[in-house]
């Protein structure tokens, strides 16, 4: 899908190929017999057009009979066609319109929420062969519903207008030969001079000004494309400010944020200026067409035949009709150039998201193109914990000095380990690395095999789920009793929310709305309890949790997950103990001057080594023990 007609077809070749053809012939047939119809509808027009012009023929016995008859079949046709026919076309239009944008949508987001985290990836950008810059994809939600939606739409209208005038022409066509009379001074063509004067009409009037629609439909083109883009931006930072509205409150922030969105939305009224100029430039064209066209192009043909007697006025008014149907039909390309503009428009946003895509399936080359990425991931037994070797970190470009780096770092089973640094030293882009979310630098880190892994960040938001399935997260709500999802919801400190389990709201309110940071951070221990990994990562997960209920997260870890190991990043200096003053945490993880170093939490005093006549004197005696240090060293590595 990385290409138009690639993008085009991909729906047709999937494995919905029967639906999407199924629906695609019967817009065809239905397509190809309202063609027929249209030319039925001319000739009707004719026999109206003569029954009035023959009202006060003197042979003409039943002159209202004949308007009403004329007048009553060609009603009976039209009503026929837009009910019949293009009623029900519309239908299956607009249901392959619904499904084809549904699997498509569907491949996207198949494709961005995968196990390699393309969605995180792809909104970095990266360098081609060359070296030009690659941006990301601007407004990647604006590209999947709005540019998917109109694209498919769009592609389908398209697709029947190409159908109904390859019909039109061949129907229309016929009945013009069919009808077609000898004209005066063009006797070499026979009876067909009246058809090749009208095809050489359509044919001189219609590709000139379809050439002058096409030199607007590129300029539309590109107006569509930067408004689609400015709209999006102007969108997203509106999006972006209700959700931070608490903090632009509190700040006083108002008068900032107004100037930022009055400076996004004169991008789009810029952009609208110019293409309302376009816009309305193309309206005028097409008015003086079809006028043209209609009026003027469609009976001069005709006209000749009619003067020399060789026609009847029926036949001239049918011709007339005819060729109005001819012209109609081929000048659809015209009528819809801002739609085709909008197509393009659409299909490019579309197709630049899936080279996006494209470019992150190894994240590892993706991120090679800006930097250094060669982070290595691998399993070990379960009994040696968590191991990282000669971790290095480092930012976007080509520097060449990590800003953290950590030669060597054990987590055994069961052991807690507080991360402490200055602000910005890299606490958090450490475990982050751990977990294979960190792009550039490189080392290697070894998991326990068989030990899940949870990842607890300090930022909580909540999607609209019900609340079981928000504690049942990654996992589906299918998979724990509801009476489990209770337990843990109470041993994290919200059991007044227990029977709301079903409920994706409360007095109307989401829970995202309904639920104070604290107690998010909370709904998260729920889920560690719930789910009891073997390896914790914590990063910053009691940011909003005062001192009795940080002292009561670790805790209901502690009690509920044997044999864990906790990695975490806190703001304190030094982590929390229990109620009774134990230590929670096994050692403390430093980094200083880029360096991570790992430590027992608490330095065992040195005992001072009896004299050798004391030892000498013990009976049994045995060889030394190894001073306090070396075993505290020896642990630590």
């Amino acid at each position: 899908m990385r290409s138009f007609w690639g993008l085009m077809r991909a729906y047709w070749f999937s494995e919905r190929w029967r639906e999407a053809w199924a629906l695609t012939a019967a817009i065809a047939l239905l397509t190809a017999l309202t063609s027929k119809v249209g030319v039925w509808i001319a000739q009707a027009s004719g026999d109206l057009a003569s029954a009035i012009a023959l009202f006060h023929w003197p042979d003409n016995e039943a002159p209202l009979s004949s308007i009403l008859s004329a007048a009553g079949f060609l009603v009976s046709l039209v009503i026929a066609k837009e009910i019949a026919l293009t009623g029900f076309r519309h239908l299956l239009s607009t249901t392959l319109h619904r499904k084809w944008r549904a699997w498509l949508t569907g491949r996207f987001n198949d494709a961005l929420l995968d196990a390699n985290h393309t969605h995180l990836h792809v909104q970095n950008a990266a360098r081609a062969a060359d070296g030009t810059e690659l941006p990301p994809p601007d407004n990647i939600d604006q590209r999947i519903h709005e540019s998917i939606k109109d694209m498919a739409g769009g592609a389908i209208g398209l697709a029947m207008g190409v159908i109904a005038v390859t019909t039109s022409a061949f129907f229309v066509g016929q009945a013009l030969i069919e009808s077609s009379t000898a004209i005066d001074g063009l006797e070499f063509l026979g009876h067909y001079g009246a058809a090749v004067l009208a095809f050489a009409a359509v044919a001189a009037y219609v590709p000139l000004n379809t050439w002058f629609a096409l030199w607007l439909g590129r300029a539309l083109e590109r107006l569509a494309v930067a408004s689609q883009r400015a709209e999006g931006s102007f969108r997203g930072e509106l999006t972006t400010f209700l959700r931070r509205s608490f903090h632009v409150a509190a700040s006083r922030g108002e008068a900032v944020q107004k100037r930022m969105n009055a400076s996004l939305y004169a991008g789009i009224d810029r952009v609208w200026a110019r293409l309302n100029w376009f816009d309305s430039g193309f309206r005028s064209f097409q008015l003086i067409y079809d006028f043209v066209a209609f009026r003027v192009v469609s009976y001069g043909p005709g006209l000749l035949p009619y003067i020399n007697n060789n026609i009847s006025l029926k036949g001239y008014v049918t011709g007339a009709e005819l060729v109005n149907t001819l012209i109609r039909e081929c000048s659809w390309f015209i009528h819809v150039m801002p739609a085709i503009a909008s197509l393009k428009a659409n299909s490019r946003r579309v197709i630049e998201l899936a080279d996006a895509i494209e470019r992150v399936i190894d994240p590892d080359d993706f991120y090679r193109t800006t930097g250094r990425s060669d982070f290595q991931f691998a399993r070990q037994h379960a009994v040696f914990g968590l191991t990282v070797r000669n971790l290095d970190l480092m930012h976007v470009g080509e520097e060449t000095v990590p800003f953290v780096t950590a030669p060597l770092l054990r987590f055994r089973r069961g052991e807690w380990t507080f991360i402490r640094g200055a602000s910005g030293a890299g606490k958090s882009s450490l475990i982050k690395a751990i977990n294979g979310l960190w792009p550039h630098g490189g080392g290697s880190v070894i998991f326990p095999e068989g030990v899940s892994t949870f990842y607890a960040a300090q930022d909580v938001r909540l999607p609209p789920l019900s609340l079981k399935q928000l504690v049942c997260l990654p996992a589906d709500e299918a998979d724990h009793a509801d009476t489990a999802v209770a337990a843990a919801l109470h041993r994290a400190g919200l059991g007044e929310f227990i029977e709301y389990l079903p409920d994706s709201a409360r007095d109307g309110r989401l829970w995202e709305e309904t639920l104070s940071g604290g107690q998010k951070q909370k709904l998260v221990l729920a889920r560690i309890l719930l789910h009891k990994p073997g390896l914790l990562f914590l990063d910053e997960a009691t940011s909003a949790l005062d001192p009795e209920a940080k002292v009561a997260f670790h805790q209901a870890i502690r009690d509920n997950c044997p044999g864990v190991i906790v990695v975490s990043v806190m703001h304190e200096a030094e982590p929390p103990k229990s109620s009774t003053g134990a230590e929670f945490y096994d050692s403390v993880l430093t980094i200083a001057d880029g360096l991570a170093v790992k430590a027992p939490l608490r330095a065992e005093p040195l005992q001072p080594l009896p004299d050798l006549a004391t030892m000498l004197a013990r009976p049994g005696r045995q060889a030394p023990a190894k001073p306090a240090l070396a075993r505290q060293t020896q642990n630590n590595n």
